[in-house]
């Protein structure tokens, strides 16, 4: 995934609308009328989510007659999962180094209490 198409993806999943429609689509497509039900903003409001999703290849829209439904688009999700898979072996790495040294400092302290 290149810096930029990564820039893209993180910045439009930082609105938590825009989150709440990739989760609704990933139930199946829907027509934006169908994603803006269960939100408390308007229509007009709630369309611009769509299109912003759709110029960061996170959803596509076909056409069915006057229908234009909003399928989710996983490749750029995977493209992120693959990025963040290297920080996750980082933080997993680091939690087991920490647990061996806290291991460390018990059998220390273990062996202090049993010299008093």
């Amino acid at each position: 995934m290149s810096t930029g198409s990564l820039s893209i993806t993180l910045a439009t999943l930082a609105d938590p609308t825009r989150r709440a429609i990739l989760a609704q689509l990933a139930q199946g497509e829907a027509t934006v009328t169908e994603l803006a039900e269960p939100f408390e903003i308007s229509l007009p409001a709630v369309s611009k989510h769509p299109k912003v999703l759709e110029r960061a290849h996170l959803i596509t829209r076909s056409r069915d007659a006057q229908w234009r439904p909003c399928c989710l688009n996983p490749e750029p999700l995977k493209d992120l999962a693959d990025w963040l898979e290297h920080y996750r072996q980082f933080w997993e790495h680091s939690f087991d180094r920490l647990d061996e040294y806290l291991q460390e400092l018990q059998a220390q302290e273990s062996q202090q209490d049993g010299k008093d």
